[in-house]
Parts: C-alpha cells; structure tokens; sequence
C-alpha cells in the first residue's frame, strides 16, 4: 500500500511541473482614454477606515480566542459551528470576503520583494494572528472562524471520506498552489490567490459568470466531499498545518481513556484521525528505508528545481509586461493597430521599445530563480512526504493528525467518553 502512494506521489509531483507550463496568459485591464472610454468599478470593497480595519482585527482574535475555548475546554460542536456562521456573516457577506488571511499571504510576500509596497498593518495581523493561534491552540481559524471553510462546512450534508492515498495525494495540490502565489506576488505580477477565491463572488454578489460557476462546483462537491477547497487548494492551511503540527495544545478527541469504539475516526469526513498503531514492523528494514529517502531529498529537491527553470519563460507570460513585450517583437506593426488596446496602451505610455525589452527581460529572470525556488521547494515537499510514509509512530489510541485536523469538533459529539469529573 505505501510503495503504490509513494508511486503516486512521484507521478502527481512530475504532473505539477507540466501542468505549471500551461499557465494562462492575460490582458491586462483596459485603461482610461481620452475618446470616452469610462474605467469599470472596481471589484473590491471600498477603503475602511483604520478604526473599522483595527475593529476587524479584534473581531477576529475574539472569535479565534472563543473557538479555540470551545475545543480545548468545552468542547462543544455546536458552539464551533454558531461561532463559524458568525465568521461567515461578518468576514464572508458583511466584510465581503476582504481582508482574509489566505490573501494576506500575497500582501505580505510583495512587502518582503518590494520596498516601495506598504504593507496595511491590518494584512499583516490578518496573516499573522491565526499562525500564532495554531501554534498553540491548532488550526481553530479553521474550525470556526474562516468564512471559505464555513461556507462548505454548511453544505457538507453527506460527507465521505476519501481513500487515505487519494487524500495524500491531493494534498500536494496547496504546495503548488502556494508556490505559484508567492512567486507571481513577489515578481509583482497577480493575486493569483484573490483572483480565483472560489466563493468571494457569493460574498460580494458580483461575481463573474466564471468564478460563480467555480464556486458553485466546489460548493457541490462539498456535499459529499467535505471542505474540497480547504484540503486540497488553500495555500493558507499549509502554513496552519505547519504551526499546528508543533501546537503546544490542541484538540484531543476524548477527555479521559479511549475506549477504542472508533467512533470518532468513523465521523471525521477528512480523514484526520491516525488509528492505533502498534506494530512497527521490521525495525533495521524501516529504519534502512528511512535513510534511503532521507539521502534522495537533495535530488527531489534538484530535479524540482531544475523542471521549474525549464518552464519559467511561460510562468512569465502571465506577466503583463512580459506578455506585452513578446507580442510587439513578434508582430511590430501591432503597435498602430488602434483596435488592439493593448499597443494602443503601450504606445501611450511614452517608453522604446528597448526599455520594453529590457524590462521584460528583467522578470524574466526573477521567474528563473523564482522557478528553481519554487520546484526546489516542491521536490523538499515530495521528498519530505516519503520520508513521513516511511516513518513509524506507535501510537494506543486514536489520535487527531495535527497537521491536518481542521479543529471543527465533530469528533467530539460522537466519543461516548465523558469527561471525568
């Protein structure tokens, strides 16, 4: 069983990488002429003032602080889902999906690679505040104060859980997704992460026929596949299930001795739940594979970066100016065709066509580097994954994974274990 995930681990890695070379390419937005043309509004909520940002700031660690009280102390389900619809109203329809800590991420990474970027101190307590709550608590942002999650916590009416190789293999869909996000924020090309929120169109009630679409299929298939988006795109829980992996309390599923009923592995739809282990098998075979895997991470991480260079001239054409650059060099008289908005905005822009050049070529040597970063980075995921397959943990009870519990309580309501008094 481990030897068919671990060949399968090895083929979704190789697919990342190719299907990173298809990478769209865009237009970019229309600007505002002098022969009648009007600007379209913009797609985000207007500007608050800094009380009202200081005010969500402590709304969120008020609902972080409960949330996590009710699954470290009271433990109650039913206090984790009110609280969740709660985030849901407040962050999800009334603050229209903005600021969120899974889009901070961008907000921070562009702060970190350009100076002239200020940083709102609301963005980054956003990306900061439920990191350090993880570290201590888990992943209770999760559980009940994300509005993506508590949106598909809601219609997640008939779950089942998938196949446990299924699930570790789509669990390297976030890495990628967060790598793709860092390096187009911190080359200054998108949001990637904003740009295709699957639900920020439901909280606005403005979305494109696209993106409404899009949410509505993740939303589907939330009925039977509890939280999709949170477990196998959000780029954010893969930094909440690193803080949480070392949290210094987190949610334990029963209050006093298990009885081994298996219950609560039996209710937990995202499979987060480890059985009882206590066979280790071979010792000498297990550590001797332990060692193998931990000698190839070098070459995992060699390859990824390699195939990430390869490809970096097509993660560049999603760049405007990159884009733009190579459709004047291939086709010059495109600069007077006045139907094409794109020359026409160049040619107003007052800049040579060697400043062009020289400015694309530019990014496109940020996105080499960034490409050897981003599959060094994949190939120490993969590699790391191996090695956790290949490890052992004994273990008597049934046990939250820390890195993948998702603190929602379900478990909870169905252990038959009472508190002792």
């Amino acid at each position: 069983m481990k030897k068919r995930v671990i060949k399968l681990f090895l083929m979704v890695f190789v697919a990342c990488l190719t299907l990173s070379s298809f990478a769209q390419q865009q237009r970019f937005p229309k600007p505002e002429f002098e022969t009648g043309y009007v600007q379209p509004s913009t797609q985000q909520p207007l500007p608050r003032g800094l009380a009202l940002e200081y005010l969500d700031v402590l709304v969120l660690i008020a609902a972080l602080v409960l949330v996590s009280w009710l699954v470290l102390k009271r433990r109650s389900r039913k206090g984790v889902l009110w609280t969740s619809v709660f985030s849901l109203l407040y962050f999800g329809f009334y603050r229209e999906g903005c600021i969120c800590s899974i889009g901070s991420i961008q907000n921070v990474v562009l702060a970190i690679f350009d100076p002239s970027y200020i940083l709102p101190l609301s963005a980054l307590l956003f990306f900061l505040i439920p990191l350090i709550v993880a570290l201590f608590a888990g992943r209770t942002f999760c559980g009940g104060v994300c509005p993506l999650g508590a949106i598909q916590d809601l219609v997640a009416f008939k779950p089942i859980e998938l196949p446990r190789w299924l699930q570790k293999v789509l669990g390297l869909i976030p890495y990628v997704y967060l790598s793709l996000a860092v390096l187009y924020a911190a080359t200054k090309t998108e949001f990637l992460i904003c740009r295709y929120d699957p639900f920020v169109g439901f909280f606005r009630f403005d979305g494109t026929f696209e993106m409404l679409l899009l949410g509505a299929l993740f939303l589907l298939v939330g009925v039977f596949v509890a939280r999709p988006y949170c477990r196998f795109f959000c780029p954010y829980g893969v930094l909440l299930g690193w803080m949480s992996s070392f949290s210094k309390k987190h949610l334990t599923i029963t209050p006093s001795a298990c009885i081994q009923c298996k219950l609560c592995a039996n209710s937990c739809p995202f499979g987060a739940i480890e059985e009882p282990q206590l066979d280790e098998g071979n010792r000498r075979t297990n550590v001797k594979r332990l060692m193998n895997y931990l000698l190839f991470i070098p070459l995992w991480m060699g390859i990824g970066g390699l195939s990430g260079s390869m490809i970096h001239s097509t993660l560049a054409k999603f760049n405007k100016t990159v884009y733009l650059a190579e459709m004047l060099v291939a086709n010059p008289d495109v600069r007077f065709d006045q139907d094409n908005i794109d020359a026409r905005t160049f040619m107003q822009m007052g800049k040579t066509m060697d400043e062009l050049v020289l400015e694309a070529q530019k990014i496109e040597s940020q996105f080499y580097w960034g490409g050897w970063l981003m599959g060094a980075f994949l190939g120490l995921v993969v590699g790391l994954v191996l090695v956790n397959l290949s490890s052992y943990r004994r273990r008597t009870d049934y046990e939250a994974d820390r890195t993948n519990c998702l603190s929602c309580a379900r478990c909870l309501d169905y252990c038959p274990v009472k508190k002792e008094n």
